[in-house]
């Protein structure tokens, strides 16, 4: 894996739009996390979920991924269903849910103006998402959810977009040792208009689990 590998902090300001932004959000939401928002997660997971970014009223609002808000209720009851999680529901950071050789972080970290990151923040965040894939062990997997996710991960490793071109359900071989899967992320916007149904969201962790039992018999 290569590219410019960065520490995560908190306290990133890196992206003087997004830190004006999170800045005004504390002010009129005292009670919010409003931070760049760190991985949760097995530290020494297989699995690595990408999102986009914390949504206002979700990770950023509670400080984990995907938590508080409607994209992460199909997000864990998928993940609890297929083994990754201890519970179906991720409502508080204070709850006791844990994740099982799995875990979740976003192609950008802080919240973004109308859910929209620019080009350029995606990539000034994107050293953040090579120090995760660098903790990955042997035979991991990624699952990308979207597009943007999806190319963040390519950015990161400096692959060629037009080798790994998206698709719901496309699985690349990124290198000997890691396998990204695609999906369309599970916003409101896609389960609502049935883009991604509950069926299909499901069928990208059966095939998660199904290619990390595959490795743990080819070991």
């Amino acid at each position: 894996m290569t590219g410019s590998q960065q520490t995560f902090t908190t306290d990133c300001r890196r992206c003087s739009r997004l830190a004006k932004f999170l800045d005004e959000v504390r002010i009129t939401h005292k009670d919010y996390f409003a931070r760049p928002v760190p991985s949760f997660g097995d530290a020494n997971a297989r699995l690595l979920v990408v999102g986009l970014a914390p949504g206002m009223h979700g990770a950023n609002k509670t400080g984990r991924p995907f938590t508080g808000d409607h994209a992460g209720i199909l997000l864990y009851k998928t993940l609890f269903e297929q083994g990754f999680s201890t519970a179906s529901i991720s409502e508080s950071s204070e709850d006791k849910l844990e994740l099982k050789d799995c875990r979740i972080t976003n192609a950008v970290r802080c919240l973004p103006p109308q859910n929209k990151p620019t080009g350029d923040e995606v990539s000034t965040c994107n050293g953040y998402l090579l120090e995760e894939l660098k903790t990955l062990p042997s035979n991991a997997l990624v699952v990308s959810l979207g597009s943007i996710a999806h190319k963040a991960v390519l950015k990161a490793l400096n692959l060629k977009q037009s080798d790994f071109p998206f698709g719901h359900g496309s699985i690349h071989k990124l290198s000997v040792d890691l396998i990204m899967i695609d999906s369309y992320h599970c916003s409101r916007y896609n389960t609502q208009t049935r883009r991604l149904t509950a069926h299909m969201f499901s069928a990208i962790f059966l095939k998660a689990r199904e290619l990390l039992k595959k490795n743990d018999r080819s070991a």
